[in-house]
């Protein structure tokens, strides 16, 4: 005789969710790799930060959805939802992330921990002296379920993308990141108001009901350190 776990039950009521999700379909649909992708379109649809020859850096980019919807973005109208081909971009797409991302038309990878020092060197090599126009931050820590320890993860690698913003972007630029609400959300928009001239929380409708996650988004450097 099999008994269901927990466990089992979980997976199958996720399962059912993941193939019901509405976001799921869209992204099927549209060729996008994740439902994340529409985080992304709702800010930028909200607030207008994604324009044609921009420099962006995108943070936590696998699987790479939200660089697939910034190289449609930047890619002529005529070339249809897929983007354009290398070279036809009308700006520049430079995305990181710990693990393994499928490589994206146009858009230059470069796989480390961005907490490394060594790192954030190759991804300042890669913008050669270029200003940055947005920072897109979808990178959270694995959690631990230890409410304290995640919130400091979560916090810490928040505060290393405001500090990149502020050594790398244009005094106009915008930064955009995820975070969750709980201990330390308070202190981390307290940053960004220190940080930016404009701060807009914003929970997008592809984020699920149930999840803590909404996003910070800063615009207009106070006082740039470049």
């Amino acid at each position: 005789m099999k008994i269901k776990t927990k466990s089992k039950k979980l997976n199958k009521t996720w399962l059912h969710e993941h193939i019901n999700d509405p976001y799921v379909k869209m992204a099927h649909r549209d060729g996008f790799r994740a439902r994340a992708a529409y985080k992304l379109k709702e800010i930028d649809e909200t607030l207008k930060l994604v324009r044609p020859g921009q420099v962006v850096v995108d943070l936590g980019a696998s699987p790479g959805a939200w660089s697939q919807y910034l190289r449609r973005c930047f890619a002529p109208k005529e070339a249809g939802i897929g983007g354009a081909a290398v070279g036809k971009l009308n700006g520049t797409i430079i995305s990181l992330d710990l693990v393994e991302c499928e490589p994206i038309e146009g858009v230059q990878f470069i796989q480390g921990d961005f907490q490394e020092p060594a790192v954030l060197e190759l991804l300042e090599a890669a913008l050669a002296g270029r200003a940055v126009d947005l920072v897109v931050s979808d990178m959270a820590p694995n959690l631990s379920g230890i409410e304290s320890s995640d919130a400091a993860r979560v916090a810490g690698l928040v505060e290393l993308a405001v500090d990149f913003a502020q050594q790398h972007l244009k005094p106009e630029g915008a930064l955009v990141a995820k975070v969750f609400h709980g201990s330390g959300y308070t202190q981390l928009v307290e940053l960004f108001k220190a940080t930016f001239k404009k701060v807009k929380p914003i929970k997008p409708k592809a984020s699920k009901d149930r999840s803590t996650e909404t996003f910070l988004i800063g615009i207009g450097l106070k006082q740039p350190k470049r």
